[in-house]
């Protein structure tokens, strides 16, 4: 199974029905947890995922709306009885400050707590995240008002590619992390500094050819009717408008 699944779809306010964006990419018998909003356990339930198979979890900048679920998820594991190691990705400014807010949780005093394994990300275009049985992962910093990543996710087997922009204004490395892709994952929620309009979002896909455009991170006042009809005013491609436990599944090609 190549999918990725939407676990959460709102921009830093949630609303009813909509968490804070985060998102699951699958493979195979893995699953990697892209951010930890809110607490995942209870939507990664919901969407009858194994939580052993998420070996793997992806930060991409340290914002409360994106990193706040952190310490629960982690201790919801330890209680459920986890034992194998879970491995932390992120650029170092992420992963420092993740690593101080569990020390405040004092969780080094927890018996028998997992491994955590901590795999800091250069700041630099194209660094080789993740690769995994025929999955590559790779990041680019993006333009926002701290330190973060966007994604190109790479299912060789298939021959399908996925970027995710993360929190970004547009920017060059977007356009070239989605080049040619499949489905460009891109944030929506406005005009403004470090963030991106729907139509803005449309440009990025029509610069970098993706295929289709899925908007993602948009806040809650704003209608899906008018989000596709802004990015349709500036990309010939398909464009849809995520929703919390929607997935795209690219074995299909949908």
């Amino acid at each position: 199974m190549d999918q990725i699944v939407f676990l959460g779809t709102a921009n830093a306010i949630p609303a009813i029905g909509r968490e804070n964006t985060h998102l699951l990419i699958r493979h195979e018998q893995e699953a990697i947890l892209v951010d930890c909003a809110a607490n995942p356990i209870v939507h990664l339930q919901r969407g009858g995922i194994n939580l052993e198979q998420i070996n793997h979890l992806i930060l991409t900048h340290f914002h409360p709306d994106h990193v706040s679920g952190a310490p629960l998820f982690l201790m919801d594991l330890w209680l459920l009885g986890r034992k194998k190691p879970l491995f932390i990705y992120g650029l170092e400014h992420t992963l420092t400050r993740l690593q101080a807010m569990m020390e405040l949780y004092d969780w080094r005093s927890w018996p028998g707590f997992f491994p955590l394994e901590y795999r800091v990300i250069p700041e630099k275009e194209g660094a080789a995240l993740l690769e995994l049985d025929g999955l590559e992962i790779v990041s680019s910093p993006v333009k926002h008002l701290l330190p973060t990543i966007g994604l190109r996710i790479a299912f060789n087997p298939i021959q399908k590619v996925a970027a995710y922009s993360s929190d970004s204004e547009p920017c060059d490395e977007v356009v070239r992390l989605a080049e040619n892709a499949d489905a460009l994952i891109h944030e929506s929620a406005g005009n403004s500094i470090g963030h991106s309009s729907a139509r803005q979002a449309g440009e990025v896909a029509q610069k970098a050819g993706a295929k289709k455009l899925y908007l993602i991170h948009y806040p809650a006042h704003v209608t899906k009717e008018e989000l596709i009809r802004e990015a349709q005013s500036a990309f010939d491609g398909a464009v849809y408008v995520c929703e919390d436990f929607m997935g795209i599944d690219l074995t299909k090609g949908d």
